[in-house]
């Protein structure tokens, strides 16, 4: 595999997507492949009836438009992190991709099994600002389908342990930064009412399984690497 975590894609031809230099930009296919299955659960293989996610807390929990900001800077966070790896630690981008794949694709696949909705957008509006025009134009173009599992959830667990595990982030300082943005990230698609606490619970072994094969090796191997440093230094 190859372990430079810059790379110079100056001298990226097509030819040179199978050699290790380049070879994690096919991980990148996924997308695509998500996008259409994505698309075909959610516009074509329309059901005929969804199971409604809803559990007592969501009726505690009073709908703020002003979670539209960390909502919509899932996107920013998600897209930015790809950019970041891809250009600065491919090993991070290497499993980034691999913990989204895996998270992904099951979600889609709990889509396929259990087709399920939300009905906890409010009708009207407490107040009109920028922010609840905003959200009403976006609940016409978003559906309250498939849902559980939040994929937001997930990709904001992504997110956070790309930057945990990434050489670039180590320090105390960038990990309390990665657990409360992806902490808002996650929260603020209850106070849209665009997911239900329910789809953040089923997120989360979905992320366990994922993070196991993703990054579970890495933490296995780090106490043996720390020994071998502190008794003959760094090889």
């Amino acid at each position: 595999m190859y372990t430079s975590s810059i790379v110079d894609y100056r001298e990226l031809k097509l030819r040179k997507l199978d050699t290790p230099e380049f070879s994690h930009l096919k991980l990148l296919g996924f997308w695509p492949l998500f996008g259409l299955l994505f698309l075909m659960v959610e516009r074509v293989w329309i059901r005929g009836s969804y199971t409604p996610i809803h559990c007592a807390f969501d009726d505690m929990i009073p709908f703020c438009e002003y979670f539209l900001i960390p909502y919509l800077l899932w996107f920013v966070f998600l897209v930015g992190i790809h950019i970041y790896t891809l250009l600065y630690d491919v090993e991070s981008f290497r499993k980034l991709m691999k913990f989204i794949a895996i998270s992904y694709s099951a979600a889609i696949l709990i889509y396929i099994l259990f087709p399920n909705c939300q009905e906890l957008r409010p009708e009207t509006f407490a107040r009109e600002n920028g922010f609840t025009r905003f959200m009403m134009g976006f609940y016409e173009f978003d559906t309250n389908t498939n849902v559980c599992p939040s994929i937001h959830v997930i990709g904001s667990v992504a997110i956070l342990l790309c930057a945990w595990y990434s050489k670039h982030f180590r320090s105390t300082g960038w990990r309390v930064v990665s657990v409360v943005v992806a902490t808002l990230l996650s929260v603020s698609t209850v106070f849209v009412k665009q997911h239900s606490i329910l789809d953040l619970l089923a997120a989360i072994p979905i992320c366990v399984i994922a993070y196991h094969f993703s990054y579970g090796q890495q933490r296995r191997r780090t106490p043996t690497r720390l020994v071998y440093i502190k008794r003959h230094g760094t090889p």
